[in-house]
């Protein structure tokens, strides 16, 4: 049955006419045959949309419990330091949901990540798209921290802390790994294609997935601060936007991108395991 819904998706994308992405099952014309013949759930990607944004708390609000139990004090505002381990364990729960709703239509994790669409061509393009991704995955971040508090650094203090040396070591290497496979196929991999199938119009869904991925990180962590959540917020949705018009364009750049958030994402870890190994020596 599922290799049937997988054929029936190719074979009729190829006569809808996507020469881009047809052909692949996880393609948005691939997606309205199985929306049409019921092979779909319609409300999962509006709650894999609003996913995240809901496991981030509540796996932050399982660290402060930990903490309030241990006798620490404010164990609210020290959970905020916990955000690779509290991402982690979203991630792996994004992880599952994906491979569930996945295994629902017939499809397996790797279409979800458009695994197949490769070309060698790609490469050049996408050495373009990485030095404007890069671009606004720093710009941003540096003018609006110097709009609201005078410097970037002191916004990313207020959720970059001292961790266990160990606790940070797990999260230098979980976070970014698990990130990589769960942040952009949710959003653009997973909700994109069926929004757009379910709406009838690209850029709507490209509007809400792109908004949906900025909103997140004003969960991650959730840090009681005014300036902090509109600086969180303001900050990825230029390359929310950005991301989403891309991979709607070129489904083959997910797998690269995905690739290159987990090596960000590692830097950012990496600064915790900096104030944490300074914490540990002294």
């Amino acid at each position: 049955m599922m290799e049937q819904a997988r054929a029936l998706g190719r074979a009729a994308a190829a006569r809808l006419g996507n020469a881009a992405s047809g052909d692949h099952p996880n393609s948005a014309d691939a997606v309205l045959v199985r929306l049409r013949v019921g092979r779909m759930d319609r409300r999962a990607p509006q709650l894999l949309l609003v996913s995240r944004i809901v496991l981030f708390v509540f796996f932050q609000i399982v660290v402060a419990a930990t903490l309030a139990a241990t006798g620490r004090p404010d164990p609210w505002g020290r959970s905020a330091a916990w955000w690779p381990i509290t991402a982690t364990a979203a991630n792996l729960a994004t992880i599952a949901l994906l491979d569930r709703v996945a295994r629902d239509e017939g499809l397996t994790l790797a279409d979800l990540y458009n695994l197949g669409l490769q070309r060698r061509s790609d490469l050049f393009a996408l050495i373009g798209v990485l030095a404007g991704a890069i671009a606004l995955g720093i710009v941003p971040g540096l003018v609006f921290g110097a709009l609201l508090f005078g410097d970037a650094a002191r916004a990313a203090a207020l959720f970059i802390g001292p961790l266990p040396f160990a606790v940070a070591l797990i999260g230098l290497v979980a976070f970014p790994v698990t990130a990589a496979f769960a942040e952009l196929p949710t959003y653009f991999g997973y909700a994109m294609p069926r929004l757009e199938a379910m709406w009838q119009t690209r850029w709507r869904a490209v509007v809400v997935c792109a908004l949906f991925l900025a909103m997140q990180q004003l969960t991650l962590p959730l840090i009681w601060d005014v300036r902090f959540l509109v600086w969180r917020g303001l900050v990825f949705l230029p390359l929310a936007a950005y991301l989403g018009v891309v991979i709607r364009e070129r489904p083959a750049f997910l797998p690269y991108l995905m690739a290159t958030q987990a090596i960000v994402q590692f830097v950012a870890a990496s600064q915790v395991v900096q104030v944490s190994l300074a914490t540990f020596t002294r």
